[in-house]
């Protein structure tokens, strides 16, 4: 049958990091893979990119099912995309899945979507594929059924096709992250070891790698330089991060590579990070989330404020990028906030991510700040990591936005960081970046005007 798999545009009230990065649609490209694999015909519509009608794209293709992906802010952005596929196309199925669904299905539940995916992936979609097209009853496993709500484990398939990226070629040439242009994604491991309270990486499956052989071979069909290793912890395994090094440097692979990483890896292993220098490595974008240690025990990094500053300074003299991200108490008031920038200033940190703490349910999180929300959680599109949604302890809404932005302004979007960026990236880069990061901070101005 037709599959049409669309990811949506964020909702215009997410504070998205599309401004700055927009990558490929990594996880439609494995459903993409098995569904051809099985013999249906797929397409994959960017609407992030793609500007043409909806209706334009239904009439075109024709789908007999319809698959939508999202995160949690793209809740109430899917249902409406759902209720507008099922209007345009009689007899339609809808599908939707993703990590949020995987860990919450309860929140997909709408008249407008069929079927929820809360496991399994490409191997329950196309399973689910299979029985509409020969009029059977959906597949039990994977697929959410309100009667039966106890969620089954999501086991990863290593043995899943690459990922079709013929199907987004149209679009190619626009993704990117950061300074990483015509950036490919590549994904070598799924889950997390690690059970850090804001993260439910562990609510959705349990960590297993590939094996390294098979990612040398898909990076070898891959023609981009720029690759995304989208791994929640790529720097865990130092035998298999070694091994990947070896392979690397047999094949002859040149590429150039954005991997997230934990500090205290990092901090202990300052050779093998020179190593992957050498074989590629550009950037790491490094879970920081606090520079005090008593913050650090409450999100049970298992890490401290010296081991991340130890991590920061292995990565400059090794000459690979640290994008630090960190997270902001609710607590917080004007000298914590003060704090944080004096600590990455004295570092040097160049870009940073900032993330009030967001309670996502199906983290231990969720429960510990249920009496302080402020945003509904039926708010989706507010859920964006970048939404203060727990009432501050100290400050008011207004005041913690300014704060906010002004350490954005202090440690990253100011006139020399701009300066040291060009010399570094290059002019034309540097200014798309920053007129990125002009429309978010338009966005927290805007937050800061309505006090809210």
């Amino acid at each position: 049958m037709n599959v049409l798999l669309l990811r949506p545009r964020p909702h215009r009230e997410t504070i998205g990091l599309q401004n700055v990065m927009i990558c490929e649609p990594l996880e439609l490209e494995y459903l993409a893979a098995a569904l051809l694999e099985a013999g249906h015909r797929v397409e994959i519509v960017d609407l992030i990119l793609d500007r043409r009608p909806l209706e334009r794209i239904t009439a075109q293709f024709r789908p007999r099912l319809v698959g939508i992906t999202g995160y949690v802010a793209h809740v109430n952005v899917v249902k409406a995309l759902a209720a507008r596929v099922k209007a345009l196309v009689p007899g339609v199925w809808v599908a939707v899945g993703g990590v949020h669904a995987e860990v919450v299905p309860r929140d997909w539940e709408d008249p407008a979507v069929d079927f929820i995916l809360t496991a399994g992936g490409g191997r329950t979609l196309t399973a689910l594929a299979d029985a509409l097209e020969q009029g059977c009853a959906p597949p039990a496993e994977g697929v959410w059924n309100p009667a039966d709500p106890v969620r089954r484990p999501n086991a990863p398939d290593l043995s899943a096709p690459l990922p079709w990226r013929e199907g987004v070629a149209r679009y190619r040439r626009r993704y990117y992250y950061m300074f990483h242009r015509d950036c490919a994604l590549v994904k070598t491991s799924y889950g997390c070891p690690y059970e850090c309270s804001f993260c439910f990486c562990r609510q959705v499956t349990g960590y297993a790698a590939r094996p390294v052989a098979d990612v040398l071979d898909e990076l070898e069909t891959i023609p981009q330089k720029e690759i995304y290793l989208v791994d929640d912890d790529f720097l865990f395994n130092e035998a298999r991060l070694a091994a990947f090094c070896g392979a690397l440097e047999a094949r002859g692979i040149r590429k150039r590579y954005l991997v997230y990483g934990r500090a205290d890896f990092i901090a202990a292993h300052e050779s093998l990070i020179d190593r992957l220098r050498r074989n590629g490595l550009r950037a790491v974008i490094v879970g920081l989330e606090s520079a005090d240690d008593r913050e650090l025990d409450r999100y049970q990094k298992h890490s401290t404020a010296q081991t991340n500053e130890d991590a920061v300074r292995i990565l400059q003299r090794c000459g690979v990028e640290c994008y630090g991200a960190f997270v902001l108490g609710p607590d917080w008031g004007k000298d914590e906030f003060r704090a944080l920038a004096r600590w990455i200033k004295r570092l040097g940190i160049t870009f940073v991510n900032l993330q009030p703490l967001t309670p996502l349910k199906g983290t231990p999180e969720f429960g510990a700040w249920q009496d302080r929300l402020i945003v509904p959680a039926e708010e989706f599109e507010k859920w964006d990591m970048a939404h203060l949604v727990v009432r501050p302890g100290k400050l008011s809404v207004r005041q913690y936005y300014w704060q906010m932005t002004l350490l954005y302004w202090k440690t990253m979007a100011n006139p020399a960081r701009a300066w040291g960026m060009a010399r570094k990236y290059g002019f034309g880069e540097t200014l798309k970046l920053s007129l990125g990061a002009m429309r978010v901070n338009w966005q927290y101005i805007k937050k800061i005007v309505r006090g809210k």
